[in-house]
């Protein structure tokens, strides 16, 4: 049978985690009573630096029961990071881990497939959103908008997926092999290969505290996603800047033979918004290619992704 870990990002989840333990508690045991899963298996709390009593209650919960496990990141490092840095250290424990966020809004019964489909030979199991009904338009419209340009920018991603998966210790050992510092989990765990399949769920409603990622977190995610994943935001530039310089060449020609014929060249309107739109379209530019460098100047220091303070087992 095989050693399955649960890895649970928390920050400020104080009004989840006692909910959440009974419900994963009750899912392990029957994984265990089914034999799906060894006797060795563990749920992992990792606590994101947390300003409340999340750490606290872990603690507790750790020392009240054995199959609870606590890992504690010595501060804030973001949910990416924190769930980098938890899949890393549970990987020489157990034979596949699952990543799942405290809220529980990922349905834990999709689970017993993710199980299965590893017995069947899979590495990786996505956790795929069947709809969301849930979610309000505009989030829904913002999240497949932005599937669709992560993938017309050149990302590989799996469409309503976030980081509710399944991965093996082979999948984590060669993930593992990515060594850049800006995370896009959800964009990177693809390109690891292997066999892969997808569970489809339905998302429920937080039950208790609130989302750790309002619509400023989810843009910043969006465009971490799209600028660690693809470098075509830049070609667009360059060819945007190619077209207009044509345009430009045209509209030089064109005054060149008004002026030739006579016509009075009347544009002071004309050239004041060209020079606004070209410049703004330069600052912009200049911008991309910073957020680039900017990103090459972080992987280059090899700063550490996560350090851990603390570990209970």
């Amino acid at each position: 049978m095989m050693t399955l870990y649960l890895a649970v990002p928390c920050y400020n989840e104080e009004a989840v985690l006692q909910d959440t333990t009974i419900k994963l508690l009750k899912k392990y045991k029957q994984l265990i009573t089914e034999k799906k899963i060894s006797d060795e298996s563990r749920i992992v709390y990792i606590d994101d630096g947390s300003k409340d009593k999340t750490w606290e209650i872990i603690s507790a919960l750790h020392e009240a029961n054995p199959y609870i496990l606590g890992l504690k990141m010595s501060r804030n490092r973001g949910h990416q990071n924190t769930l980098y840095g938890g899949l890393m250290t549970l990987k020489d424990h157990a034979d596949a881990v699952i990543s799942i966020d405290a809220d529980l809004q990922d349905d834990i019964n999709a689970i017993d497939e993710m199980v299965d489909k590893y017995y069947q030979g899979c590495d990786i199991v996505y956790g795929v959103r069947k709809q969301r009904t849930t979610d309000t338009f505009f989030k829904r419209f913002t999240a497949e908008s932005f599937y669709k340009i992560l993938e017309a920018m050149g990302g590989e991603v799996i469409y309503n997926h976030a980081d509710f998966r399944l991965m093996s210790k082979r999948a984590l050992d060669a993930f593992a092999e990515f060594k850049e510092v800006n995370l896009f989990l959800r964009g990177m765990v693809p390109m690891v290969g292997f066999k892969s399949d997808t569970v489809e769920y339905e998302r429920l409603e937080r039950t208790a505290g609130e989302s750790k990622y309002p619509l400023t977190k989810m843009l910043a995610l969006a465009w971490q996603g799209i600028t660690s994943l693809s470098i075509k935001p830049i070609r667009m530039i360059m060819w945007l800047g190619i077209i207009i310089f044509l345009l430009a060449l045209i509209f030089g020609i064109y005054t060149l033979i008004t002026f030739f014929c006579g016509a009075t060249v009347s544009g002071w309107a004309s050239i004041f918004i060209s020079v606004w739109a070209l410049g703004g379209l330069q600052l912009f530019a200049i911008g991309v290619i910073g957020e680039y460098l900017g990103k090459v100047y972080l992987e280059t220091k090899h700063r550490p992704r996560y350090i851990v303070d603390k570990f209970l087992q």
